[in-house]
């Protein structure tokens, strides 16, 4: 794809420290979604009240501790991803769960907007069974309400390994704003989350 030449062109240059991996305060939970790009994701969950930070990141594959490159090959079975940390007494999973079907294009398997291949695929990551039960009535709901007639192909699958994106990732909306808005904008995101949802769509206006 032109636009991952083009992110790989300008990532070769930036250090390639690990992230380091985020504690999660007391009281707090963790949910874990992949939605295509991990920087868009953790933009548009940054904007959620109750959230307390997001991390990208790469879990759902078989290869420890792997790299950007390496994930980006589709090769490690790993999807990108991110890990909303929330407080659970201002935002309850389940709006979490109706958040995130909006900032996604349910409907294509291994693939999201411009970017192709397994790492680009969704998927909820359940941590414990009650997130599990939550998802799947979630994805009923969804079926049952949705404003477009292709199937939903997202995954509900059982939280692994987690590995935190190298450091350069991290808030790449924030450090790299006219980067980030170009590589958006390119990708057709909003536009699309706008044909499929309608006035429910999330992302960007």
């Amino acid at each position: 794809m032109r636009f991952a030449a083009i992110l790989l062109a300008w990532l070769a240059v930036l250090p390639a420290a690990a992230a380091q991996t985020y504690k999660v305060p007391p009281g707090d939970e963790v949910a874990t979604f992949a939605g295509g790009c991990f920087w868009c994701m953790e933009s548009d969950f940054d904007e959620v009240p109750g959230v307390v930070a997001t991390i990208s990141g790469y879990t759902g594959g078989f290869v420890a501790n792997p790299s950007y490159e390496q994930v980006s090959s589709g090769r490690t079975g790993h999807a990108e991803s991110v890990e909303v940390i929330f407080d659970p007494k201002k935002v309850s999973y389940e709006k979490l769960l109706d958040y995130y079907w909006v900032h996604i294009d349910p409907t294509t398997k291994d693939r999201q907007f411009c970017d192709s291949g397994n790492q680009y695929r969704t998927a909820i990551f359940w941590h414990d069974e009650a997130q599990h039960r939550a998802a799947e009535e979630s994805r009923k709901r969804v079926e049952a309400t949705k404003p477009f007639k292709a199937p939903i192909v997202t995954e509900i699958v059982k939280a692994g390994p987690f590995y935190p994106a190298e450091d350069y990732h991290q808030d790449f909306y924030r450090k790299n704003p006219v980067r980030y808005q170009f590589y958006r904008k390119g990708c057709g995101r909003d536009e699309r989350l706008r044909e499929l949802w309608g006035a429910k769509a999330g992302g960007h206006h």
